[in-house]
Formats: structure tokens, sequence, C-alpha cells
């Protein structure tokens, strides 16, 4: 369900035209795209995006990440196959042996590979001449980037949490790829509980979509998505059983905060970086979470939407524990 084109790429608007103006120049000097820094949470479109600009430049994109490349000579046999203009995409860039990552620097800027050749005194350096061709590097962990490594990017774009009615217009085309009987109401529902995020969107859409068809007769409605969505534990706005009890913790727990990440994460058994990466954003884009010097803490806001009262001086008693 990836679009092919930037034209069918919702959303975005601002990165897109950047984005477009960058490609038509390179195009038009035939030269190879200046290398792209793609960073923001999870879901939002940044491998969509890669596959987008080969298919839009017209060349060979060769797709890894951060994790997969080990040693240095893995990511040399990488770019000495590489041919003029392509583009290598590396996923989780900031996860990338900083040993590894001193290979990109001259790759990066001189097109130039540099190995050493023996060991000890009869040691040499040589240096290969590689092709030119784009990086493209995607994070959700954009202060983790080495400023070396960030500064070496001509382009850095990060992506943003959908509006609802970009969420809404996915969801219609992915309904219609799928085949899928969808009133507008059922995909608004379900364009409410998605998070501003696509990947989410489409999941969500799946499960409705299994739900309406064995219960629902296969069509996709506002009751079917309700009830769809409340099966699985989506409340409306979004927020799932994981994110409750991240508010639940911090305000039942620890009296609203402020609580350390590293607490949070051993009080709901998940890693803290699962919370960092694919729960905290959201909580901190509808403000029911703030960051402190000393934590986090749980606002007014998340309160009220759990249904418990607002005092800090006495905090409310849990059942759950």
């Amino acid at each position: 369900m990836r679009p092919r084109r930037l034209d069918d790429f919702v959303g975005q608007t601002k990165l897109k035209e950047n984005l477009n103006i960058g490609m038509t120049a390179a195009k038009s000097r035939s030269e190879a795209l200046d290398h792209v820094l793609l960073y923001g949470p999870p879901g939002l479109g940044k491998t969509t995006l890669a596959y987008i600009i080969a298919a839009e430049m017209g060349v060979n994109l060769r797709v890894t990440s951060g994790p997969a490349i080990e040693r240095p000579g893995d990511l040399a046999a990488i770019l000495t196959n590489l041919r003029s203009q392509d583009i290598l995409f590396i996923d989780e860039v900031h996860r990338l042996n900083r040993t590894v990552e001193e290979i990109l620097y001259p790759a990066m800027e001189d097109f130039a590979l540099d190995i050493i050749i023996g060991k000890g005194p009869g040691a040499r350096s040589l240096r290969l001449t590689l092709p030119d061709f784009t990086l493209i590097g995607a994070t959700t962990r954009f202060a983790l980037l080495s400023p070396p490594l960030r500064n070496r990017f001509g382009a850095v774009y990060r992506l943003d949490f959908y509006d609802q009615a970009s969420i809404e217009t996915i969801l219609s085309r992915s309904a219609s790829i799928l085949k899928v009987k969808a009133k507008a109401e059922g995909l608004k529902e379900i364009a409410c509980r998605a998070r501003g995020t696509p990947r989410i969107a489409n999941r969500l859409l799946k499960r409705v979509r299994d739900y309406a068809q064995v219960l629902a007769e296969g069509s996709i409605t506002q009751s079917v998505s309700v009830e769809a969505l409340n099966k699985l534990e989506v409340d409306p706005v979004g927020l799932d059983e994981i994110d409750r009890k991240v508010l639940e913790t911090v305000i039942l727990k620890f009296n609203g905060g402020p609580v350390g990440l590293e607490t949070i994460a051993a009080s709901i058994s998940e890693e803290p970086d699962t919370i960092m990466d694919i729960y905290e954003p959201y909580l901190l884009q509808l403000g029911f979470l703030e960051r402190t010097p000393r934590g986090r803490l749980a606002t007014e806001l998340a309160y009220q939407h759990l249904g418990l009262p607002y005092n800090k001086e006495k905090p409310p008693q849990s059942t759950l524990w």
C-alpha cells in the first residue's frame, strides 16, 4: 500500500515541496541527489519516502539498516557495489557502529573509501574511488546521531504527525486498494484513533475490516468501527493499553510525577526505548505528559482523560496495584 510517487504521498506538504525542488534540480544537472536525513516518530513514512525518491530519480535503491552493518567490511562491500547516482537507504542510522560510521565520512564527502591493507609496520592505506551516490538515513532518535555524521547530510527533514484530513485520505486510498466497503464516517472514526500515524491507521483499518467481514456483513460503518476499535482497546483519542498504563503509573504510583523513564519502564515491564520511541511522542503531542529535568510529569489533561481527580496534594487511590 506504499505510494510510489511523490504526488501520491499524502501530507508533509512542506517536506514534499522542498524535496521536489531538490530532486528536480539534481535531475536537471544529471547529478546525484544530495544526502538526505529523515527523522521523526516511527510509522510516518520515512522508508516510503526513500522508495519514492529512488523512483522519482529513476535510480536503484539499496536498503539496509544500522544494526545490520556490523563491520566496516560490510559497509565497504555495499558501497563498492553501488552504481552512479544510486541510493543507499540506511534505516535506524543512529545505531551504526562508530567504526562503521567513520567509513561513511569520506564516502559521503569525497565519494572515496579508505581501507587499510596489512597489519603492523607494513600496513598501508588505500583510497578507492566510489561512484557519486545518495545516502538516505532514517532515524527516530535524531539526538543520538553524532554531529560529524549529522553535519554531512545536505538535506535534513523532520516528519510530523499527520492531521485528521490527511489520515482520512490515506485510509480512503488504502480501503480502495484492499477493496473494502467503507463509509466515510467509518473511516473518520478510525482516523480519530490512528494517533496521526499512517502505519497505525492502516493497521487499524485491516483489523476493522476483519471485524466487519466476520460480524458486520463486510461493510465498515461508524458503529462497526467503534465496536471493533473498542474490542482492540483503542480509545477515542487513540490511546491503547500501554499508553494508559504509562499515564496510570505516573499518576497513581508516583502522584503525577515527576518520575524517571527507567522507573516507568520497570513499573509496566516495558523497555525504556520502546516507551520513548513508540508511546511518549504521542502522549507529549496530546499534552498528557511533560518532560522535565527531574522526569516525566502527568498534566491535568491526562487526569481528565482517565477520569481521575486532579489533586496534587493527595494522590487518587489505585485499584490496580
